[in-house]
């Protein structure tokens, strides 16, 4: 057993393999008497996982994945929150999520930032951040569910923007309306199964797509990339 703070949300897990454990090292913090959450997997539950996932999936990952999923499910009823499939930088102060399809390159657009920009880029997570609304301000955070590369911080940014990529051979970036990110931020989170969470969910995505301008960028690998989503998110 042990505890992580991760979105401001103090979660005791109670895990199986240590794996886990050394998995949320940067997330860990002292035992607390009232913990927001208390989680854990049974084995048929990680079993049940590495089926889903491929027999090839160590049962110890399959743990962290049964894990998150348990604090995920709850981020909509308890706290305002919901899980995202993007990659998210901090660059002035501020947040911008680059969402896509597997294999687009949302790792690749993001060092294309880093290149460009230099050290005042930040990434918060890689592949599964957390959205969390704080104070009528939506906040990305980082969490250790990151994807392979490993891309986190223990950190939170507010969002200024979130950008849907798409592969071009020329740069170009347009800006959308609710109708049509709502069908792309559809694909990028995690579905609810029950009406409850369903209920809880949409008017958070509802906030956040009237209040975070939505794109589409068109892009290649070239450093401009960067540039042009760059201003086109700040109309520069």
């Amino acid at each position: 057993m042990f505890f992580i703070k991760i979105a401001d949300i103090t979660v005791q897990i109670h895990n199986v393999y240590p794996f886990v454990e050394r998995f949320c090292k940067d997330y860990r913090v002292d035992p607390v008497e009232n913990p927001d959450l208390i989680i854990g997997a049974t084995t048929d539950e990680i079993v049940r996982e590495v089926e889903l996932e491929g027999a090839t999936m160590p049962p110890e990952q399959a743990e962290g994945i049964c894990l998150y999923r348990k604090i995920c499910v709850q981020l909509p009823i308890k706290f305002q929150g919901f899980l995202m499939h993007c990659a998210v930088i901090e660059y002035e102060g501020v947040g911008y999520a680059f969402a896509a399809k597997s294999g687009t390159g949302k790792s690749t657009h993001i060092a294309l930032w880093q290149k460009h920009f230099g050290n005042a880029v930040h990434i918060v997570n890689g592949d599964k951040p957390i959205m969390r609304f704080r104070k009528n301000q939506l906040y990305a955070y980082g969490t250790p569910w990151c994807g392979k590369e490993g891309f986190q911080t223990n950190t939170s940014v507010p969002m200024k923007a979130i950008c849907f990529i798409e592969r071009s051979e020329t740069n170009q970036i347009r800006p959308i309306g609710p109708d049509e990110a709502v069908t792309r931020i559809f694909h990028q989170i995690l579905t609810p199964s029950d009406l409850e969470t369903v209920n809880s969910l949409f008017p958070l995505l509802d906030q956040t797509l009237r209040e975070i301008p939505c794109y589409v960028l068109g892009c290649n690998i070239s450093e401009e990339a960067a540039q042009v989503a760059y201003h086109g998110m700040n109309k520069i």
